[in-house]
């Protein structure tokens, strides 16, 4: 498995996948692998099957996992071993589109209020006043800051591209009475090591516990602060491209979602029962 291991490693690191796509792929081949207890090159394609099948029937592994799975197996056959695509069928597994939850801005307010340790109250603050995913947010330099233009650097974000996005005037300010506490070396939330940042499932944990603290039942991830960035700048008025821009989505499709969402799109629609005149207004039902 050794030699395969590295053939596959070095298949991804010339495709530019990330770290944790890499570790995902490697880890659903070498599930397989302890499944069978038998190299993955040498198993059949209707074995591969039947393991995708025990996945979803007797582990019950939601479809993100599966999806994982499932690729990862894919780039391996298809990708590192050559196996022509008719050779393994691996049936597409299409992606649930569930709308995101939406905190109104008197929630976010209660759940910015919640964190008792200055540094979580400022990682919220950041990723809803930016809308940066959290694994650019814990990477957020001092040199990203760009305040005489009014913006931020998001330096590498998703799919190893850079771009920009708003500095809101009160974060700028958050962030200077942070630095001048703190005097970070060169990251804002460095973990241990001051040189590599805090691990995101410790931003995770900050947003879990400022939720709990704030009394809020919906948004079941810190990326529900994201959601939050998006839907309130269109209910405000921002066009989608530029909310596109910012929030560093490929395709326009992928922004366009949130109109689904907005406050004003749907409630400030009537329903058609408050078209009807009231049941007191309501002729009486014909005699019979």
């Amino acid at each position: 498995m050794t030699e395969l291991r590295t053939r596959m490693t070095n298949d991804m690191i010339l495709r530019r996948l990330a770290e944790r796509t890499q570790e995902a792929y490697l880890g659903a081949v070498n599930g397989l692998a302890r499944y069978y207890a038998t190299a993955p090159d040498l198993l059949s394609k209707e074995q591969i099957q039947k393991y995708l099948l025990y996945l979803t029937v007797e582990r019950k592994l939601n479809w993100s996992s599966i999806n994982v799975a499932m690729s990862g197996l894919r780039f391996f056959y298809h990708t590192t071993l050559g196996w022509e695509p008719t050779g393994l069928f691996i049936p597409p597994r299409k992606q649930p589109v569930p709308l995101p939850y939406i905190y109104s801005v008197e929630e976010v307010e209660r759940l910015l209020k919640a964190p008792t340790d200055p540094r979580d109250r400022l990682l919220l603050m950041t990723t809803y006043a930016t809308g940066m995913r959290v694994s650019e947010v814990v990477q957020l330099k001092v040199d990203d800051i760009e305040s005489d233009r009014g913006m931020i650097r998001v330096d590498q974000g998703k799919g190893k591209k850079d771009r920009y996005t708003v500095l809101s005037p009160r974060l700028l300010a958050e962030l200077r009475n942070y630095y001048r506490r703190t005097r970070p070396q060169s990251l804002f939330f460095p973990g241990r090591d001051p040189g590599r940042p805090i691990c995101t499932c410790t931003a995770r944990r900050s947003y879990d516990t400022a939720k709990a603290r704030a009394g809020l039942k919906r948004g079941k991830s810190i990326h529900t602060l994201r959601h939050c960035f998006a839907t309130h700048l269109l209910e405000a008025g921002v066009d989608l491209r530029t909310i596109q821009e910012m929030l560093g989505h490929t395709s326009l499709l992928t922004t366009m979602r949130y109109l689904q969402v907005r406050r004003k799109h749907i409630g400030s629609t009537k329903s058609p029962l408050d078209l009807l005149p009231s049941v007191e207004e309501l002729p009486p039902p014909p005699a019979t």
